[in-house]
C-alpha cells in the first residue's frame, strides 16, 4: 500500500517537474498521470534493456521525469496531427 501511495507522490512530482521544464500546460492530474505511467514505462524498459529492477526513490523520479517528458512530448505531437 504505501509503496502505491509513494510511486503517486513520486509521480506527482515527476510529472509536474517535466511539464515545467517542457513548459506544458497540463492539470496536476494529467501531471501525475504522466509521470506514474513515465515512471513505471521507463523503469520497465530500463529494467528489461539492462536487467536493473528496482531502485531508489531519486532514481524513480528522474525516471518519472524523463519517461514523463517524453510522454508529454508524444501528447504534443498527437495534439499537433488531430
Amino acid at each position: 500500500m504505501w509503496g502505491f501511495i509513494l510511486a503517486i507522490i513520486v509521480g506527482g512530482v515527476a510529472g509536474t517537474i517535466a511539464a515545467r521544464l517542457m513548459k506544458a500546460d497540463n492539470s496536476i492530474i494529467l501531471n501525475i498521470i504522466l509521470g506514474v505511467v513515465g515512471a513505471f514505462l521507463l523503469n520497465s524498459i530500463i529494467g528489461l534493456v539492462f536487467n536493473l529492477w528496482g531502485g531508489n526513490i531519486l532514481w524513480n523520479l528522474l525516471a518519472g521525469i524523463i519517461g514523463a517528458s517524453g510522454l508529454i512530448w508524444i501528447y504534443r505531437e498527437y495534439q499537433k496531427r488531430k
